[in-house]
């Protein structure tokens, strides 16, 4: 047996454990080091970031709305103010299922299928942890039984919000407008113009009239208040508050209980009327008919609401004073007589025999006058108090559609008027250059024709009329019609300033006489187209009528109301101011179709006499309008 000597070497052993110690100890070491290093950095250095994480789950900055500003009428009347309304706001991902808890309101405060649409749709737009609205308008009833049960729904809580209200409904819609819901666009041109910040706690934005145009003067400014919460959500106590700036209230130039009473007036018929007053351009009514209820959109209107006014072949939706664009007709004749003057076309003794028609030079092409059998000899006060048409042809003619269309661009035709509304169009003024682009033709003579009488391809909308007129009652003086009479800054009226702009031309002061004359003999003369309309009252009036034509007649032929649609009968228009020698009121309206009611003439009386003698003047004797269509010329 051989025996293996083995011998063990602690020394050997004894240096490598040593070895091996000192790398795990200055393994520890580093570790330690590092760890050492970590805290530091997490306790010292980054101290101050992770405390801020730290607070913002238990400090949370809350916007604050701010109070949207009151707008009043010229006499402190409100015409829109804030209502504070109740609603049920639901958190979704605070809420284990969203579902079983919407069934679960039901019967506490009365949600219906309608209700629970709008909020699956609202969230489906909507950010993550975002508060949306349920249901709106509790009543108190609602409001105390949600309070009893409210243990049942955590994630669900009442809110109070300031609500805008419109108290006179659809009279004043198509002026002061309306606010609704922010929409998606809304957002997005909020978020372009660097103000989507100030929006943070506002559900509602202006969407028409004055309530639009006016939008960052009724907003006002958002606060905020940095509440503690706890792990539920629910504040726990305030620890800072920066209050909300509330808009500014606006006064408006208009006069609430004339548009009411206008408004009565038009009841049933497709008009618009608009009252200025000549001396500041200030609208004290403008009345658009029909109308609807602007309430309805505060909280979002129904698809059935809004496919209903959509589809209305009256379109409500649209303010005729400001969009309706219309043939201006004979109302223009005092305007076409002053430019034909100013450009030495026509003096005041100019005359022209009328058998009812005009011919086209080197042309068998006639153009009937409103009256068979003519006017006889006529000059041009006689041509405006008449409404002769066949005058007007001639002027139009030796005018040419050129300086006939610059002149008329001076009144204001063709353009904006620089209303504070954003819902206007701007009528078209034609020229050769326009009908070349829109219809791929030229311009003929016999189209200037019909311009010299406000017809053909020449259309206005009432405003334009009114703002005409309000030129030639100033001679020349351009005021810009306007809806804003002051802002309230600081407690005090900021009254609005009119901005200049160029009168029109250097025009001789008798000239303007001369077509103002002729408004005058309108109302006041024996002949005069709009005499018995105005005959016997105690303060004078100018006034000019006219009928445009909605589809042409054939030669020989006779228009009858009685025998017409109603949609293919005449518009009526009439515009007038007083008193006549010292103008404090300028009134354009039209009728469509004629109307529904009373003529024209009668309805402008009445509202003369409304603003001049009081509420106690306003009664005259109905009329029927096709009676008196051939005189409202």
């Amino acid at each position: 047996m051989k025996l293996q000597n083995s011998f063990r070497d602690y020394t050997a052993e004894s240096a490598l454990f040593v070895r091996r110690a000192l790398v795990a100890f200055t393994g520890i070491l580093l570790l330690t080091g590092v760890l050492i290093a970590n805290l530091y950095n997490l306790q010292i250095v980054r101290f101050t970031d992770y405390q801020t994480r730290s607070n913002e789950n238990r400090i949370k900055l809350v916007p604050i709305a701010p109070s949207r500003g009151i707008i009043y009428d010229r006499n402190g009347t409100p015409l829109a103010l804030n209502r504070t309304i109740y609603q049920v706001e639901m958190m979704p991902e605070k809420v284990d299922n969203v579902q079983n808890t919407l069934e679960a309101l039901r019967s506490v405060v009365d949600l219906n299928d309608d209700d629970i649409a709008a909020f699956k749709k609202e969230r489906a737009r909507s950010h993550r942890f975002t508060s949306i609205p349920v249901k709106t308008n509790l009543t108190e009833v609602q409001v105390a039984r949600f309070a009893v049960n409210q243990y049942r729904f955590p994630g669900v809580e009442v809110k109070g919000y300031k609500r805008r209200y419109y108290p006179y409904g659809s009279a004043l819609t198509h002026v002061i407008g309306y606010v609704s819901k922010i929409n998606d666009k809304d957002v997005e041109r909020l978020d372009k113009d660097g103000k989507l910040a100030n929006y943070a706690a506002t559900h509602d934005i202006g969407k028409l009239g004055i309530e639009r145009y006016y939008e960052d003067v009724l907003h006002g400014q958002t606060g905020y208040e940095e509440v503690e919460v706890n792990n539920r959500g629910r504040v726990i106590r305030q620890l800072k508050e920066v209050p909300p700036q509330a808009g500014h209230d606006v006064y408006l130039t208009l006069d609430l209980k004339l548009q009411q009473y206008i408004e009565t007036l038009l009841a049933g018929s497709r008009a618009a009327v608009v009252v200025t007053d000549p001396r500041t351009g200030g609208i004290l009514a403008m009345v658009s008919m029909p109308s609807y209820d602007p309430n309805l959109f505060v909280d979002g209107i129904s698809s059935k609401d809004y496919s209903g006014l959509l589809n209305d072949p009256n379109t409500p939706l649209v303010n005729r004073a400001t969009q309706g664009v219309y043939p201006p007709a004979s109302t223009v004749k005092p305007y076409v007589a002053v430019s034909a003057l100013s450009a030495g076309v026509i003096n005041r003794n100019t005359s022209l025999f009328d058998p009812g028609w005009w011919q086209l030079p080197g042309s068998e092409k006639r153009y009937r006058d409103w009256k068979k059998w003519g006017h006889g000899h006529l000059n041009v006060t006689k041509s405006l108090e008449e409404s002769a048409d066949t005058f007007f042809y001639q002027v139009a003619y030796d005018m040419g559609i050129d300086r006939l269309s610059e002149w008329m661009s001076k009144f204001g035709y063709g353009h904006y008027t620089g209303v504070d509304l954003a819902e206007e169009r701007s009528g078209n003024m034609p020229t050769r250059e326009w009908k070349l682009k829109r219809f791929k033709k030229p311009w003929y003579q016999g189209d200037t024709i019909p311009v010299g009488i406000g017809q053909g391809y020449w259309t206005a909308t009432p405003l334009q009329m009114n703002k005409a007129m309000m030129i030639l009652i100033n001679d020349g003086v351009v005021k810009v019609p306007h809806l804003l009479q002051s802002t309230v800054e600081d407690g005090k009226k900021v009254p609005w300033v009119q901005p200049h702009e160029a009168p029109v031309g250097d025009i001789h002061s008798g000239f303007w006489e001369i077509a103002k004359d002729g408004m005058y003999g309108v109302a006041n003369r024996p002949n005069g187209t709009a005499h018995k309309y105005f005959a016997g009252t105690p303060y004078k009036v100018a006034a000019k009528s006219g009928t445009a034509q909605v589809f042409g007649l054939k030669a020989n032929e006779t228009y009858n109301a009685h025998r017409i649609a109603e949609r293919l009968r005449d518009h009526k228009l009439m515009t007038a101011f007083a008193p006549y020698d010292n103008p404090q009121v300028a009134v354009a309206m039209i009728l469509e179709n004629g109307g529904a009611g009373p003529a024209v003439g009668t309805i402008m009386r009445q509202i003369l006499d409304h603003i001049m003698l009081g509420d106690n003047n306003t009664e005259l004797p109905a009329e029927n309008p096709a009676a008196a269509a051939a005189e409202d010329q």
